[in-house]
């Protein structure tokens, strides 16, 4: 009888490119983060006696299905919507207003928020989502 034990190649699994790859892969989540979001870097400015600071303001308008108006997420009906905006528009020098709107709501009322931001001359920008 042959009873001999017979050889079988060890199973292996070479994990040295490993090291490489999590390297890589963590170099490119640090790169887009922060072209994501720019103010991840902390600068220190130089200071100017002369300079003027210009202050602009971002306000974000979002309507809903349902027709709910909320103005940086606080719920404001449609009719007091322009009287907040004129307060805001008091505060600031330039004023910019993001509208978010839910693609279900009529392109009516999109136009009634359009038509609020030009007689205030406000500038107004319409937030899509990408394809």
């Amino acid at each position: 009888m042959n009873l001999r034990k017979r050889n079988r190649p060890a199973a292996e699994v070479n994990t040295s490119a490993m090291n490489d790859i999590m390297f890589f892969l963590m170099l490119f989540f640090l790169i887009a983060s922060t072209v994501t979001n720019p103010n991840v870097i902390k600068l220190l400015l130089p200071k100017s006696d002369t300079g003027q600071s210009v202050s602009k303001k971002t306000v974000t308008i979002s309507v809903t299905e349902d027709l709910e108006y909320f103005l940086d997420k606080q719920q404001v009906p449609v009719t007091e919507l322009e009287a907040r905006l004129r307060a805001l528009k008091q505060q600031t020098d330039e004023l910019t207003i993001v509208l978010y709107v839910d693609r279900t709501v009529a392109i009516q009322d999109v136009v009634q928020i359009m038509d609020i931001a030009n007689r205030m001359a406000i500038k107004l920008v319409l937030a899509t989502e990408p394809k």
